[in-house]
């Protein structure tokens, strides 16, 4: 080839290359469905067939890559059944891999505890045929919406480049209602209804025979929990609900495994209680909401991880709650005023 031709081709490729870097939607385009995760991740048996993945401590970040939230699984003689999915693509295609190594059985199921992002985003891994993904009904109405966009258009760029221009939205596959019992492998799975709680459509999956139950947010391990939307009072309901059943093992959303469900989910109650009462307290005082939020004593948790980052939030839910719960009563006290600050769908 001409040197001349030679240095131009040259010259070429490289403007490309730049011109890559400089564009971020070229830069974008060029990545993988499921680009390379370095955030350890590693299999913990809890039962004779149910295994789960720990997510980090913590808010979502670009530092754990995404992975904040814990993933069960389930190994029966004629396949697995997945207990969320992670929070992208690529988490979810390490937890797929995870299973590959556990187990020959195949993935035949994947049940869905809600649709916040960092639970569901994963499903890309595991939609493919013979697969099904199963999610509560109430998951329509959000999907109906102009959240799902708005999360996916957020984490594109907060969770790039594990979440990019190749992600996209699975909707299930089938619907289920408030409790649903399906047989795999000669095992039972019960799937109840516990929301309206951390979201309308919180699933519940108890595993009968190894006396596991995989309950998503209801329970946050060793954190504060993240209210978003959440109806306080109706979670802490729920909490109790899953007290009621004496489970051997249970497997929150986040934070470790708990063999004592009465212990391990008295920290996301108490914080429960407190923050609704308090928050109620200061709305019958009449005062609006940054002024009941700097009138709390909030010592008891701020040492806990993410409380600066969901406390305030959380406390605003609990305002709203206890407006809209004044508002439907036609209680006698104030109804002040309040500065909305941002919210967000998922942590």
């Amino acid at each position: 080839m001409h040197l001349f031709a030679w240095r131009s081709s040259l010259m070429a490729v490289v403007a490309v290359a730049v011109g890559s870097l400089a564009r971020p939607d070229l830069a974008a385009a060029a990545a993988s469905e499921f680009e390379p995760v370095a955030v350890p991740m590693q299999v913990t048996q809890v039962a004779p067939h149910s295994y789960y993945v720990l997510g980090q401590a913590g808010m979502v970040s670009s530092a754990n890559e995404g992975f904040n939230s814990n993933a069960g699984f389930v190994v029966t003689s004629e396949g697995v059944v997945v207990f969320d999915a992670l929070g992208t693509p690529a988490l979810g295609k390490r937890l797929a891999d995870l299973i590959a190594k556990t187990t020959s059985q195949p993935v035949r199921r994947v049940v869905i505890s809600h649709y916040h992002a960092d639970h569901f985003y994963g499903l890309q891994a595991f939609k493919k045929p013979g697969v099904d993904v199963w999610a509560h009904e109430l998951v329509r109405d959000y999907l109906a919406t102009d959240a799902p966009a708005a999360r996916l258009a957020e984490r594109r760029q907060s969770l790039l480049p594990w979440v990019n221009d190749l992600t996209r939205i699975v909707v299930p596959d089938r619907f289920v209602g408030n409790d649903t019992v399906f047989r795999m492998g000669g095992l039972t799975f019960r799937l109840m209804h516990a929301g309206p709680a951390h979201t309308p459509e919180d699933l519940m999956m108890m595993v009968e025979e190894d006396g596991v139950l995989f309950v998503g947010d209801l329970m946050f391990t060793g954190r504060i929990p993240f209210v978003a939307d959440a109806d306080v009072s109706a979670w802490i309901q729920a909490i109790d609900r899953v007290l009621r059943f004496n489970p051997r093992i249970v497997v929150g959303g986040h934070g470790p495994e708990s063999t004592n469900a009465v212990a391990d989910l008295a920290l996301t109650r108490d914080y429960l209680v407190y923050l609704r009462d308090q928050i109620a307290a200061a709305f019958d005082d009449g005062l609006d909401f940054d002024a009941a939020y700097g009138r709390i004593d909030w010592s008891r948790f701020s040492g806990l991880p993410a409380f600066d980052v969901a406390n305030r939030r959380n406390a605003y839910q609990a305002y709203l709650n206890v407006e809209r719960e004044a508002l439907s009563s036609i209680r006698p006290s104030a109804q002040p005023q309040s500065a909305k600050p941002s919210l967000s769908e998922s942590p």
